[in-house]
């Protein structure tokens, strides 16, 4: 079992982690960071990024990861593929197991570990993934202008997201599991008296339709009925929730009843000292690629000002 001793640990490489690493690096904290399963994050499973300031002509998410962690590089963070697959907060410093094997001595984490969108798991989700298929309306509602779209969900982030969407499409199909929303009363009066949005009661999604252009599109199943029926639509997106990656420090770290890591309001500090969350597993609200990396800035920031605490403190 390999050992390391590093000042700043960052777990996880999206906008978060990689902005934390470019701050920690020009601090001279020497940050080391693990990439974990999804090098990237959400953002390397998104073609087009239009709304991340400075650039005009919008960027390639996988590209865009790839500029960051030359950034972090250029000033001296490591970047290493691996995952971590354990933590040890009992104690200071910290322990991190990465691969089941090499031990890390971490003086101060900061844990950008992401999210995933949830999937309904049927296999024409993953084939029109990015080709008319997509988890997020903010990002990639404007590329169906003036066409015709399903929203799959009932919760708030459904309505939210279907009422979006009706701004900027001709029509929005709101697809509803049960006969009845979970979501709040206001949400729903506003998806009601939206009039380019149909909710379909009791229905589910039996498979997304398409050819090579994209998707074409939905077959529902009644499921009270049994009776199908086909949705002529050009995108498909997903509102049925978020999981935060945040498994692994469970019963260390403080978080709500969804995973979501709580940090102290107007900071990323964890209820562990030394311990930071930024961007997305730490964030249910916003969710975007820009709110990951401003508070990616702060975790670095945050632990930086920890770090020099300490060496105060074993100095007197």
């Amino acid at each position: 079992m390999a050992k390391e001793e590093v000042k700043v640990l960052i777990i996880g490489s999206g906008p978060a982690g990689y902005t934390a690493a470019i701050y920690a690096a020009r601090a001279g904290l020497k940050p080391v960071l693990y990439t974990g399963a999804q090098p990237g994050g959400q953002l390397t499973i998104t073609n087009d990024v239009e709304n991340f300031p400075g650039y005009p002509d919008g960027v390639n998410g996988p590209q865009m990861m790839v500029d960051l962690q030359k950034q972090a590089e250029r000033f001296g963070t490591k970047v290493h593929y691996g995952v971590v697959t354990s933590v040890d907060f009992s104690g200071y410093p910290h322990k991190v197991v990465v691969d089941e094997k090499d031990e890390i001595i971490a003086h101060s984490v900061i844990i950008s570990t992401g999210a995933t969108a949830k999937y309904l798991g049927i296999p024409s989700e993953a084939k029109f993934n990015n080709n008319g298929v997509s988890a997020c309306a903010v990002c990639d509602g404007y590329f169906y202008r003036g066409k015709d779209v399903a929203v799959v969900g009932a919760g708030d982030s459904a309505a939210e997201e279907a009422t979006y969407l009706a701004n900027l499409v001709t029509k929005v199909h709101l697809i509803v599991r049960r006969d009845e929303m979970r979501a709040s009363k206001i949400m729903q009066q506003r998806v009601k008296n939206t009039p380019n949005i149909e909710i379909h009661w009791n229905s589910e999604t039996e498979e997304i339709l398409g050819n090579e252009t994209g998707v074409t599109g939905v077959r529902l199943v009644d499921n009270k009925t049994g009776a199908k029926k086909v949705l002529d639509i050009q995108g498909f997106f997903l509102a049925i929730g978020h999981k935060p990656n945040t498994d692994i420090f469970k019963g260390w770290i403080d978080m709500d009843d969804t995973g979501y890591i709580q940090v102290q309001p107007g900071s990323t500090k964890t209820n562990i000292e030394g311990v930071f969350a930024v961007g997305d597993a730490a964030d249910k609200v916003y969710r975007q690629a820009i709110t990951a990396a401003g508070t990616g800035c702060m975790g670095a920031l945050d632990a930086e000002k920890f770090l020099v605490a300490k060496e105060m403190e074993a100095v007197h």
